[in-house]
């Protein structure tokens, strides 16, 4: 009996162990949206030609 009782505690920890490795995680992520852009776009500025 009590080699049943520590292999049913074995399997338990094991188990828990493994859904809470695999599990989608508690925290949630971060609400992210469209960044404002703040910026002039850019304009390559040409060289002269020596």
């Amino acid at each position: 009996m009590n080699i049943i009782k520590k292999l049913e505690n074995m399997t338990k920890y094991l188990t828990e162990a493994f859904t809470r490795i695999f599990s989608p995680s508690e925290e949630l992520p971060p609400d992210i949206g469209v960044q404002p852009f703040e910026s002039k776009p850019y304009k390559e500025k040409s060289t002269p030609e020596i």
